[in-house]
């Protein structure tokens, strides 16, 4: 019963990678439609693009590691 409970735990803990991967999409399209209406701007909004997309993808990667633990760890 513990095993059992334990896959169905990492299974809702894995859905922070979806999440993480609408996150990077939104970042990423919203970056490209400003950089689209400003193409002057983008230059100086590179940074923040990278900023964002590592934070949305750290949270995948911890939703990613806690659903490992769940599976493995418990």
């Amino acid at each position: 019963m513990e095993g059992e409970l334990a896959h169905i735990g990492a299974g809702l803990a894995a859905i922070g990678s979806g999440a993480a991967a609408i996150g990077v999409g939104n970042v990423a399209g919203n970056y490209l439609a400003g950089a689209l209406r400003n193409p002057s701007a983008a230059a100086s909004q590179t940074a923040t693009l990278f900023i964002g997309l590592a934070f949305a993808e750290a949270l995948g990667i911890f939703s990613f590691l806690v659903s490992l633990l769940l599976m493995f760890a418990v």
